[in-house]
């Protein structure tokens, strides 16, 4: 055989090993979808998260990460991606390696007391809000900033509903998931300072409204 012949046959040969090779590793993630279930995202903490230090977006980017695992070994309420921790803080230490859970964020605690007052009336109340993401882009921490809350309103059978700022400008003072968890899309837990008039409009929202949404003042 002429050594173009053969340098044929081995460029031949390699391609039927790597197209094999490729067929097994294919064929052993079907076995393992099949025995374990389907690979789902999860994160993981890629650095030591310590407890108490709020997961800003350059944290989120840099000390967190995803993987995918047989839906099988996910535990109950793990994070499906890093956006989902963004502004939370760990109640205890989270070594690398660790899934990253639901159960281990909160809300970081207000600087004020419960009860305290906040100056010209206020007073600390937690309203639902959805748009909370939008807080986020920035890449800073809402917390500490004055937001807008708008209500939307169900429409009616005499016309259309009505969207209106029930509260402008009013200091952001803890912000957290909402009863359905953390995660994009849905809605948070914020803690405003309220004065009552603005406590009870939103209050009342709550149970009425559409949507009430949270937005940065200008």
């Amino acid at each position: 055989m002429s050594r173009r012949g053969r340098a044929l046959a081995f460029g031949l040969a390699a391609l039927f090993a790597a197209a094999s090779a490729a067929a097994l590793a294919d064929g052993y993630g079907n076995s393992v979808a099949r025995g374990y279930g389907e690979l789902r995202p999860v994160v993981v903490a890629a650095a030591d998260l310590a407890p108490r230090r709020t997961i800003d977006p350059n944290v989120a980017s840099t000390d967190l990460e995803v993987r995918r695992v047989p839906v099988r070994f996910l535990p109950p309420g793990a994070l499906e991606a890093p956006a989902q921790a963004v502004g939370l803080v760990p109640v205890v230490a989270v070594p690398a390696g660790s899934y990253l859970l639901a159960a281990q964020l909160r809300a970081p605690r207000s600087r004020h007391a419960p009860g305290a007052s906040l100056g010209h009336g206020r007073r600390p109340v937690e309203i639902a809000v959805s748009g909370a993401d939008a807080l986020l882009v920035s890449g800073g921490q809402p917390v500490g900033a004055t937001v807008d809350i708008v209500v939307t309103t169900e429409p009616s059978s005499s016309g259309k509903g009505r969207t209106y700022v029930a509260a402008a400008a009013v200091p952001l003072l803890a912000l957290g998931p909402g009863a359905d968890g953390p995660g994009p899309g849905g809605t948070a837990a914020a803690t405003l300072g309220l004065t009552r008039g603005q406590a009870l409009r939103l209050i009342a929202a709550e149970s009425f409204a559409r949507q009430v949404t949270i937005l940065p003042s200008r």
